[in-house]
């Protein structure tokens, strides 16, 4: 992979800083983004899609944000129900200084991780993201295989996948691997889409 795509482990491009606002469940939220990790000019229509047609959590959770960029998923979540227990991970070591410092600075408890040093035994009520479709289908497909597995048996998976990159497709997949895949939403180019754990 390019240094300079945003799902490299070490991004090429210099680290420069700007901060952003973005408006979460009714709450306007400073972040602060860099180049080199994904969607550096502020919250992008797929992730706003998501938390728009999702519910803040409840109940104390545990909840994941796959492939947290800057951390606006993650630290919403952390924000809407403290007493979650919310990681986050990513490929990119920029991206995960960026969602720990996010998450000091709007005083959310975030877990961040690089994606081999989330606990083995980590078990999770609720995955959230807007998964790296550019990373590639095969890729993808993995990704999904390796971190579906740890949904607790009644948890869930809210993706959002733009419909002009593959996420019917997708949700194909998923049910032909054995994961029951419904379409929660559509909005406009994206689907929302609900993964559970075969009963």
């Amino acid at each position: 992979m390019a240094p300079d795509h945003y799902f490299a482990g070490s991004p090429g491009a210099p680290d420069r800083r700007r901060d952003v606002t973005a408006t979460i469940w009714g709450a306007s939220r400073t972040f602060t983004t860099s180049s080199g990790v994904f969607a550096q000019d502020g919250l992008d229509k797929a992730t706003a899609v998501l938390l728009r047609h999702s519910e803040p959590p409840a109940g104390g959770r545990t909840l994941l944000d796959l492939g947290c960029g800057w951390g606006p998923i993650a630290c919403a979540l952390a924000l809407a129900d403290p007493d979650a227990s919310v990681h986050a991970v990513d490929t990119n070591e920029r991206a995960r200084e960026l969602t720990a410092l996010n998450a000091e600075r709007l005083g959310a408890t975030v877990l961040v991780h690089a994606p081999e040093s989330v606990p083995p035994g980590l078990v999770i009520d609720e995955i959230w993201s807007n998964p790296p479709i550019r990373i590639g289908k095969q890729a993808l497909h993995e990704l999904l295989l390796e971190w579906l597995p740890r949904l607790a048996p009644d948890g869930v998976a809210r993706m959002v996948v733009g419909k002009n990159l593959g996420a019917d497709s997708l949700q194909r997949w998923l049910d032909e691997q054995g994961w029951p895949t419904l379409r929660a939403t559509s909005d406009k180019t994206f689907r929302i889409l609900e993964t559970r754990r075969p009963r």
